[in-house]
């Protein structure tokens, strides 16, 4: 089985790139894609071009939502709540939302590319897979790692026979990866959540959360952790999709002061303070079904200049963040190690 390198570079849907991925491998770290946004075909086209670009391992994200529960009456008055927001930029909002990311435990089309392709690692976000699902990962050769904020969710992940896990702590940015979003959140911290799998888990933890330099991953290495996980720390490489608005506002003062909101796509997750996590999540739709309202109002309000509206995720160690590119980020984390 792979031996995971100390350094993990987040998967980070619609932020990680396979030019990122292979730039972090080629390094001697963990490059990794997240395909949850994407089909099977957008996933074959990403993994080929990772391939393309580095020998080393990859690791490819998937996500395991429950499907969203489509509820019309909620999902119209979500738009026309924000109906005056797409006035502000002369647009108008989507006559109606959808389900626009499809969950991998239903995805039988991308269950089949990962198959085929053959990733290093398959990791899962949000759940665990159906038993034939790992077992046809497993046959294919993939190590498989599953996120979890809590010991009920890393049992859960253990019982599944997942590899390894991540221990993904509340200071983490993005999506937080509770297998049920409305459920009671403890919200444990990296430290206290990597400490309690090490001792109670049978399986490799991965520390994820806060982590931003080379003393952050020694420390997540002296909890018990095999590796750390890091995420906001490769958002400024320019490899990264993150567009300018994004990447100012990382830069800015926006940093110091990150929110966990449910208003952007539906389910928890952690971002720059902006516009949007300024607004209530009060009668959201399902995830992603809300995103789809989220990616449009964020679309208009970008095509006049106004970045306010980005679903800008970062980490509560956002200020430490750092400009470079994602190999010498890695050389310098290894050197801070």
């Amino acid at each position: 089985m792979l031996e995971i390198p100390k350094i993990i570079q987040a998967p980070m849907a619609g932020v990680s790139t396979p030019e990122m991925a292979a730039a972090v491998s080629n390094a001697g770290g963990l490059g990794s894609i997240g395909v949850g946004a994407t089909n099977a075909d957008g996933a074959r086209k990403m993994i080929a071009q990772v391939r393309e670009r580095t020998q080393g391992a990859l690791n490819v994200n998937v996500f395991c939502h429950a499907p969203a529960k489509g509820d019309t009456t909620r999902e119209t008055r979500w738009v026309e709540r924000f109906r005056p927001r797409f006035a502000d930029y002369g647009a108008t909002p989507l006559g109606s939302l959808r389900e626009i990311y499809k969950s991998f435990v239903v995805d039988d089309e991308m269950l089949r590319a990962l198959v085929e392709t053959k990733p290093e690692v398959v990791s899962v976000h949000f759940g665990v897979p159906s038993a034939d699902r790992i077992a046809a990962l497993r046959d294919a050769g993939c190590m498989l790692v599953g996120s979890a904020t809590s010991l009920e969710e890393a049992r859960a992940l253990e019982v599944a026979g997942i590899d390894a896990i991540v221990a993904q702590g509340w200071e983490a940015g993005g999506h937080r990866g509770v297998f049920d979003p409305d459920a009671h959140d403890d919200r444990l911290g990296t430290l206290a959540l990597v400490r309690l799998l090490v001792r109670e888990i049978r399986k490799p933890i991965i520390a994820a959360g806060g982590i931003m330099d080379g003393a952050g991953i020694s420390a997540a290495l002296r909890l018990g952790a095999i590796a750390g996980q890091l995420g906001t720390a490769f958002i400024a490489c320019p490899e990264s999709s993150a567009d300018a608005g994004y990447r100012a506002a990382l830069a800015s003062d926006a940093a110091r002061h990150t929110e966990m909101t449910r208003a952007i796509s539906g389910r928890p997750a952690r971002c720059l303070r902006n516009r949007f996590t300024a607004e209530s999540a009060e009668g959201v739709p399902d995830y992603p079904i809300a995103y789809d309202l989220g990616k449009s109002l964020h679309a208009a309000a970008k095509a006049k200049g106004d970045f306010g509206w980005g679903a800008q995720w970062a980490g509560q160690g956002a200020p430490m963040s750092r400009a470079m590119p994602a190999a010498d980020l890695v050389e310098t984390l290894k050197r801070e190690m």
